[in-house]
């Protein structure tokens, strides 16, 4: 999966995954080395998440039903809970710095193909 920022013309992941059950959003990121550059969790129907047992930061980009960006939290530390966001439908983990990299803003528009 290949997730870019239409506005900016720049690509946030090369290498990416879904998580779309019930298991597969539960695990999340848990037990895995950190992200590389390129690579990115794309959390189906989640409004909030967590860093807890996690050993590495995280970018985390909350969605819309049209993709569109409606909130961006940058270096999210391990042992952190994110914020409840109502109107999210997707949640994109990234490796840090993927958010300053792309310069993706609130009201960008990703593309997933």
């Amino acid at each position: 999966m290949i997730i870019k920022n239409q506005n900016k013309n720049a690509t946030l992941v090369r290498q990416g995954k879904v998580a779309d059950t019930f298991f597969t959003r539960l695990k999340g990121l848990l037990g895995s080395p950190p992200l590389q550059e390129g690579e990115g969790l794309l959390l189906k129907g989640e409004k909030s998440i967590h860093t807890l047992f996690m050993t590495f930061p995280i970018d985390v980009i909350y969605l819309d039903h049209a993709l569109e960006i409606i909130k961006i939290t940058s270096d999210m530390r391990p042992w952190k809970l994110g914020p409840y966001v109502s109107q999210s439908t997707y949640i994109l983990e990234l490796p840090v710095g993927v958010i300053s990299r792309t310069n993706s803003t609130v009201g960008d528009h990703l593309i997933i193909t």
